[in-house]
Protein backbone atom coordinates (compact mmCIF):
# COMPACT_ATOMS: atom_id res chain seq x y z
CA UNK A 1 0.00 0.00 0.00
CA UNK A 2 1.31 3.40 -0.87
CA UNK A 3 1.74 5.76 2.07
CA UNK A 4 -0.76 8.20 0.57
CA UNK A 5 -3.43 5.48 0.19
CA UNK A 6 -5.72 5.28 3.23
CA UNK A 7 -6.31 1.65 4.31
CA UNK A 8 -9.92 2.25 5.40
CA UNK A 9 -11.97 4.95 3.66
CA UNK A 10 -13.39 7.56 6.03
CA UNK A 11 -16.98 6.67 5.11
CA UNK A 12 -16.41 3.06 6.22
CA UNK A 13 -15.26 4.06 9.72
CA UNK A 14 -17.64 3.93 12.68
CA UNK A 15 -18.32 7.27 14.44
CA UNK A 16 -15.43 8.87 16.40
CA UNK A 17 -12.73 6.80 14.65
CA UNK A 18 -10.01 8.40 12.57
CA UNK A 19 -6.64 7.66 11.02
CA UNK A 20 -3.85 8.63 13.42
CA UNK A 21 -0.73 7.27 11.67
CA UNK A 22 0.08 5.89 8.23
CA UNK A 23 3.40 4.37 7.11
CA UNK A 24 4.32 1.60 4.65
CA UNK A 25 4.41 -1.04 7.37
CA UNK A 26 2.12 0.42 10.05
CA UNK A 27 -1.20 2.19 10.40
CA UNK A 28 -3.07 3.32 13.48
CA UNK A 29 -6.67 4.35 14.05
CA UNK A 30 -7.75 6.34 17.09
CA UNK A 31 -11.08 6.53 18.93
CA UNK A 32 -11.95 9.54 21.04
CA UNK A 33 -14.03 8.08 23.88
CA UNK A 34 -13.01 5.72 25.31
CA UNK A 35 -9.51 6.78 24.24
CA UNK A 36 -8.06 3.83 22.39
CA UNK A 37 -5.84 3.15 19.39
CA UNK A 38 -5.95 0.13 17.09
CA UNK A 39 -2.62 -0.62 15.44
CA UNK A 40 -1.66 -2.86 12.51
CA UNK A 41 2.06 -3.35 11.94
CA UNK A 42 4.17 -5.78 9.95
CA UNK A 43 6.36 -8.07 11.99
CA UNK A 44 8.47 -11.19 11.54
CA UNK A 45 6.33 -14.34 11.26
CA UNK A 46 8.47 -16.15 13.82
CA UNK A 47 5.72 -18.51 14.96
CA UNK A 48 4.53 -19.65 11.54
CA UNK A 49 5.30 -23.05 10.06
CA UNK A 50 8.45 -22.81 7.87
CA UNK A 51 6.75 -24.76 5.09
CA UNK A 52 4.28 -21.94 4.57
CA UNK A 53 7.03 -19.60 3.41
CA UNK A 54 5.66 -16.64 5.35
CA UNK A 55 8.44 -14.37 6.56
CA UNK A 56 6.30 -11.31 7.46
CA UNK A 57 2.82 -10.96 8.89
CA UNK A 58 0.64 -8.21 10.36
CA UNK A 59 0.21 -7.92 14.10
CA UNK A 60 -2.92 -6.22 15.41
CA UNK A 61 -2.68 -4.48 18.78
CA UNK A 62 -4.67 -2.02 20.82
CA UNK A 63 -3.40 0.73 23.07
CA UNK A 64 -5.35 2.34 25.85
CA UNK A 65 -4.41 5.06 28.26
CA UNK A 66 -4.54 4.96 32.06
CA UNK A 67 -3.64 8.15 33.85
CA UNK A 68 -0.19 9.07 32.51
CA UNK A 69 0.76 5.80 30.81
CA UNK A 70 -0.12 3.90 27.67
CA UNK A 71 -0.73 0.15 27.78
CA UNK A 72 -0.45 -1.91 24.59
CA UNK A 73 -2.00 -5.38 24.23
CA UNK A 74 -1.91 -7.83 21.33
CA UNK A 75 -5.10 -8.79 19.51
CA UNK A 76 -3.45 -11.30 17.17
CA UNK A 77 -1.64 -11.81 13.88
CA UNK A 78 -2.87 -12.19 10.33
CA UNK A 79 -1.02 -13.06 7.15
CA UNK A 80 -2.06 -10.25 4.81
CA UNK A 81 -2.56 -6.52 4.87
CA UNK A 82 -6.16 -7.00 3.68
CA UNK A 83 -6.82 -9.22 6.70
CA UNK A 84 -5.24 -6.56 8.94
CA UNK A 85 -7.57 -3.89 7.53
CA UNK A 86 -10.59 -6.18 7.91
CA UNK A 87 -9.51 -7.12 11.44
CA UNK A 88 -9.13 -3.51 12.57
CA UNK A 89 -12.47 -2.59 11.02
CA UNK A 90 -14.16 -5.50 12.81
CA UNK A 91 -12.58 -4.39 16.11
CA UNK A 92 -13.78 -0.81 15.55
CA UNK A 93 -17.34 -1.94 14.90
CA UNK A 94 -17.34 -4.24 17.95
CA UNK A 95 -16.09 -1.43 20.19
CA UNK A 96 -18.60 1.02 18.72
CA UNK A 97 -21.51 -1.43 19.13
CA UNK A 98 -20.75 -2.63 22.66
CA UNK A 99 -18.60 -0.23 24.69
CA UNK A 100 -20.20 2.81 26.28
CA UNK A 101 -18.60 6.23 26.14
CA UNK A 102 -17.10 5.68 29.61
CA UNK A 103 -13.37 5.08 29.91
CA UNK A 104 -13.60 1.33 30.41
CA UNK A 105 -10.38 -0.40 29.32
CA UNK A 106 -11.58 -3.72 30.78
CA UNK A 107 -14.71 -3.69 28.59
CA UNK A 108 -12.63 -2.85 25.51
CA UNK A 109 -10.28 -5.74 26.25
CA UNK A 110 -13.20 -8.17 26.66
CA UNK A 111 -14.74 -7.02 23.37
CA UNK A 112 -11.45 -7.39 21.49
CA UNK A 113 -10.89 -10.85 22.97
CA UNK A 114 -14.12 -11.93 21.26
CA UNK A 115 -12.91 -10.94 17.77
CA UNK A 116 -12.01 -14.03 15.77
CA UNK A 117 -9.15 -13.32 13.40
CA UNK A 118 -9.44 -16.84 11.98
CA UNK A 119 -12.56 -15.64 10.18
CA UNK A 120 -10.26 -13.38 8.13
CA UNK A 121 -8.25 -16.24 6.60
CA UNK A 122 -8.92 -16.46 2.87
CA UNK A 123 -10.90 -19.57 1.95
CA UNK A 124 -9.19 -20.23 -1.35
CA UNK A 125 -7.37 -18.74 -4.28
CA UNK A 126 -9.03 -15.89 -6.14
CA UNK A 127 -10.84 -16.96 -9.28
CA UNK A 128 -8.75 -16.52 -12.38
CA UNK A 129 -10.20 -14.66 -15.30
CA UNK A 130 -9.79 -16.70 -18.43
Amino acid sequence: MAVDQVPIPREALPPRWGLAELCDDRFTYRHSCPPIELIAETTIADRSHPGLGICRCWELRYRYFLNDRAITESIGRVSTQRAAVDGLLECMHRIHDTVSAADDALAVGEVLDSVSLSDLVPNGLPASSE
